[in-house]
């Protein structure tokens, strides 16, 4: 149990893991069939196969299986002409890895912030909402956050961790607002930035941001207006447009052999995608 244990809590903290378990073993071996080792992200082990050179092996076969999101069997013959080992036997490893939920953060607190929350969580993402006003960003009223943070905008990065499988939506109460959320959100290694906005509020935000001294090919990642073109007007059509849009951009990665907890790529880098939130900003707090 303890394996798994430490799988969930890897999990928990974002991080990720690739489980080795023997699934078939001939002959002499130093472990037996149903062994397990865990291979941590940061390349740590729990539990062992044996030791040795089988172990050294399967932790680059794991560090492979989290690059490339893909399981595999590994065979090893327990010989001295296959590496020195004399045991005589032969060992089928079986590797899978074990990926973090996908990290959703919502900048703003307000009703879209509050229903993508809800949807998201629902959809398997770990869901974490920030907003600079206590009393919307708390327990009462955003229940379904697995995490909630109160700090400004600008500052909000240096308390919440942003790495490339992380997807950012900005739906604050403000133009102001969002461009200090936007702007915080280019300065991350976030895969998608996404922002609810109209086509007239994507012109003056570009123009801030080059006035900011963000480059073309920053500010082209900022998917404005947000969500899949499906009428969405209400805060909880809004949040399914959105969702939908992000799952999108996730499976793109999938079809092209990342892992399944990236957020990046499966969109032009030109913020061009087409975009819904038909609401555009009428659903704000």
């Amino acid at each position: 149990m303890e394996i798994y244990e430490e799988i969930v809590r890897l999990k928990t903290l974002g991080r990720s893991s690739a489980l080795a378990t023997i699934v078939e073993s001939k002959g002499s071996s130093p472990q037996k069939q149903g062994a397990k080792m865990l291979v941590r992200d940061d390349g740590t082990t729990l539990g062992t196969l044996g030791g040795g050179c089988i172990e050294a092996e399967v932790i680059q076969h794991a560090k492979m299986a989290l690059q490339d999101g893909k399981p595999r069997t590994v065979p090893f013959e327990l010989t001295e002409k296959a590496g020195g080992l004399v045991c005589g036997g032969n060992l089928l490893v079986f590797i899978e890895p074990a990926f973090a939920d996908p990290r959703l953060v919502i900048l703003g607190a307000g009703h879209v912030g509050k229903a993508l929350a809800t949807l998201a969580r629902f959809s398997g993402f770990r869901v974490i909402v920030t907003d600079d006003r206590p009393e919307h960003a708390n327990r009462d009223s955003v229940p379904d956050a697995h995490e909630i943070v109160v700090s400004d905008f600008p500052s909000v990065f240096s308390r919440v961790p942003v790495d490339r499988g992380t997807c950012i939506v900005v739906a604050t109460r403000g133009h102001n607002h969002d461009l200090d959320a936007v702007t915080a959100a280019l300065r991350t290694d976030a895969g998608y930035v996404g922002l609810m906005g109209s086509r007239r509020k994507k012109g003056l935000l570009m123009n801030a941001l080059r006035d900011a001294g963000f480059s073309k090919e920053a500010i082209g990642r900022v998917i404005i207006p947000i969500g899949l073109p499906i009428g969405s007007v209400t805060p909880e059509e809004i949040a399914v447009s959105i969702v939908a849009q992000i799952i999108q951009h996730r499976r793109a990665n999938v079809n092209q052999g990342f892992r399944d907890s990236s957020c990046g790529g499966g969109f032009p880098q030109n913020g061009q995608a087409q975009a819904a939130a038909a609401g555009e900003g009428k659903a704000r707090c």
